[in-house]
């Protein structure tokens, strides 16, 4: 297959010497948008080539991403049973979205302005979020999240086989959530529009509030470690999890960015699916379920006085704030 020769902008090029060596000979043909069409061609006792398949590249690309993301979410999975703890599985999923997600953005043609500003955007939020689990995953080893201790439970008896798709699953759910990356990158225009302005500033955002929620997440426990106290600091005087919140803002920056290219739009369901999972999933309830056992009424106060998701001002509790009219 050395066969292979590359043509960029408007001409195509055959090496004819070396496909009559081989008798087979590939060609690409790369436009300023970036890979988009193969040609397989088998040679004819030397003479014209004969074009016998005709592959969209872009289906090449689509279909080497899954085949990645299952093959790693499979690898994952093997080494999560022998460690005999499912949680790594969550670093691998912001890990495994960041790759794919630079793969569609710099597979193909040289970068413009608006794939390495996404690209930088994807880096941060994947590199950040991957770290923050990879690192609380090894403090926390070998006990495993509650959640997939849960999962256990529920599969119990045939918990490997159960995990094992619930990893692929997770594969199939890298692959969509970077999809808005790969229309940014099939964007023909490299000029930007306002909306990938506004993704790109909403995205920015979503990131430097999480990353400052975290921070001050750490800083409470590191100067309050009692399992009893609950973060009223900063952000999370505002929202029980301002983490989430910001999480949701992000996907929404990556829609708005996405949106500003050709069927960006269809991309709306990235920030719904994360939504959804954070308000009635993996996010908030078995947070709060865990928290509430935890650490009791201290937190259902705070459930009482703070609004769950988007930050708000502290609600007005009646019955505390009652004056005693004794003397």
């Amino acid at each position: 297959m050395s066969a292979g020769c590359f043509a960029y902008a408007r001409g195509v090029k055959m090496d004819v010497a070396a496909e009559k060596a081989t008798g087979v000979g590939i060609c690409f043909k790369i436009h300023s948008k970036g890979l988009n069409e193969c040609w397989l061609r088998k040679n004819n006792s030397g003479g014209i080539s004969e074009i016998l398949y005709f592959v969209n590249a872009t289906v090449i690309m689509l279909i080497a991403a899954v085949i990645a993301n299952v093959a790693l979410f499979a690898t994952a999975w093997a080494w999560c049973v022998r460690l005999r703890n499912f949680s790594p599985v969550d670093a691998f999923w912001a890990f495994g979205i960041g790759a794919t997600s630079l793969f569609f953005l710099f597979g193909g043609a040289s970068p413009d302005g608006k794939r390495i500003t996404a690209g930088v955007l994807i880096a941060l939020w994947s590199l950040r979020l991957g770290g923050h689990l990879a690192r609380r995953i090894a403090k926390h080893h070998p006990a495993e999240d509650s959640r997939y201790i849960k999962l256990r439970e529920v599969w119990k008896g045939r918990e490997n086989f159960a995990f094992f798709w619930f990893f692929q699953a997770q594969a199939i759910s890298v692959f969509l959530l970077a999809l808005p990356f790969y229309l940014i990158a099939s964007d023909p225009d490299p000029s930007w529009h306002f909306l990938h302005i506004l993704g790109a500033v909403v995205t920015a955002i979503g990131l430097i509030g999480e990353t400052i929620a975290d921070k001050q997440m750490a800083d409470f426990k590191a100067s309050d470690p009692a399992p009893q106290s609950v973060c009223q600091r900063g952000l999370w005087n505002y929202s029980r999890h301002p983490n989430y919140f910001f999480e949701s803002v992000i996907w929404s920056g990556i829609f708005l960015f996405a949106a500003g290219s050709p069927s960006g739009w269809t991309m709306i369901y990235a920030p719904a699916i994360i939504t959804y999972l954070l308000l009635k999933v993996t996010g908030i309830p078995p947070t709060e379920a865990s928290a509430l056992k935890r650490k009791g009424e201290a937190y259902r106060e705070y459930q009482r006085t703070t609004s769950a998701f988007i930050p708000n001002f502290k609600f007005q509790n009646p019955t505390l704030n009652k004056k005693d009219p004794s003397p």
